[in-house]
C-alpha cells in the first residue's frame, strides 16, 4: 500500500520548475541568432583570409563554434522535452511504500 504525502518542497520547487520552463524557449531563440551571427562573422573571416594558417584557424574555429552551438542547442532542446519526466519523477519520489 502506497501512502501519497504532498511533497514538502513542492512550494519552493514550483516556482523554479515554472521560471526555467518559461526560460528555455528565449533560451534556445537567443542561442540560435547568436550561434547563427557567430558562425556568419566566422565564415566571412575565412573568406577573406589569405595565408594559409589564417584560413585553418578560422576553418578550425568555425568547426568548432558549429558543433558547440549543435550541442547547446540539442541540450536545450533535451531539457525543455524532459521537463516534464523530470516532474513526474520529482512528484512520484513523494511517494512512501
Amino acid at each position: 500500500m502506497y501512502v501519497l504525502l504532498t511533497n514538502p518542497f513542492d512550494t519552493i520547487t514550483a516556482p523554479i520548475i515554472s521560471l526555467v520552463d518559461m526560460a528555455l524557449v528565449p533560451a534556445l531563440g537567443l542561442v540560435s541568432t547568436l550561434g547563427v551571427i557567430f558562425c556568419i562573422l566566422l565564415g566571412v573571416k575565412l573568406a577573406k583570409a589569405d595565408e594559409p594558417q589564417e584560413r585553418e584557424k578560422a576553418k578550425t574555429a568555425l568547426k568548432n563554434a558549429l558543433i558547440g552551438f549543435v550541442l547547446i542547442f540539442v541540450l536545450i532542446v533535451a531539457l525543455k522535452l524532459g521537463m516534464g519526466a523530470m516532474e513526474t519523477w520529482m512528484r512520484a519520489s513523494a511517494t512512501i511504500p
